[in-house]
């Protein structure tokens, strides 16, 4: 009987608090580092800085995203960038429709995209985000992201992904061609010593496709190539 009486109160007192103004939905903030390395660091002078965060503010169904994506050549200057901020609406259990604008920048001129996507996770708990865009002409854009992670321990973790954008239409002056542009595959092993901060380090794979190969032998780069990479992963 005493046993009742304690859940008893502690459901009145939980009952009152939400009713006394205590939002059960509030507005929420996260910031996640999912990347921020140094790839080809078997490489002399040939490094680059690569970076993938996500932010959003909201509440469990609607949210504002802001993710941003790029890589920084030798030189200082951002070699290819992607920015991207969105309206996040949850639809069904763990996915989330994402709908808004995407602007690539780098050493080309700079493009501007309708966005609409999914994001969330697929069976067996792969991480997947997946988005079609439309930008100037009628061009078409696919681009999908998959990863799983795979826990030796609560704390060391091994992350597969895959990576891949199609394009309807080539844009020479940006260096893509159409159909299939460019994949990546990676292999990424962090020890958490926090469950907000991570290091790891991994090898990735990437190869670009067709005309967006061309174009990138052209400009004196390579159609692929294997890196290994070192960074920290971490979000607050």
């Amino acid at each position: 009987m005493k046993k009742r009486n304690i859940i008893l109160c502690a459901l009145a007192f939980s009952g009152t608090a939400v009713a006394g103004g205590m939002p059960d939905d509030p507005v929420l903030f996260k910031l996640m580092v999912d990347k921020l390395e140094v790839a080809g660091i078997d490489r002399n002078n040939n490094n680059a800085l690569v970076w993938d965060t996500q932010a959003w503010l909201g509440r469990d169904l609607n949210k504002v995203w802001f993710k941003a994506e790029g890589e920084q050549g030798t030189g200082g200057a951002v070699a290819e960038g992607r920015n991207e901020l969105l309206y996040s609406r949850g639809v069904a259990p763990f996915w989330d429709l994402q709908v808004g604008w995407r602007h690539d920048y780098g050493a080309g001129p700079g493009r501007d995209w309708l966005a609409v996507g999914f994001e969330g996770l697929a069976p067996y708990r792969f991480e997947t985000d997946v988005a079609a865009y439309v930008g100037r002409s009628g061009t078409l854009a696919l681009r999908g992201q998959a990863e799983y992670d795979y826990l030796f321990t609560q704390r060391l973790i091994l992350t597969p992904e895959v990576a891949a954008n199609a394009y309807s239409k080539a844009d020479a002056a940006t260096g893509r061609g159409s159909g299939l542009s460019d994949l990546s595959l990676s292999l990424r092993l962090r020890y958490e010593l926090a469950r907000e901060f991570a290091p790891y380090i991994g090898v990735n794979w990437w190869r670009k496709f067709g005309k967006t190969g061309d174009f990138a032998v052209a400009e004196g780069g390579q159609r692929s190539d294997t890196e290994l990479v070192l960074g920290v992963r971490a979000w607050f």
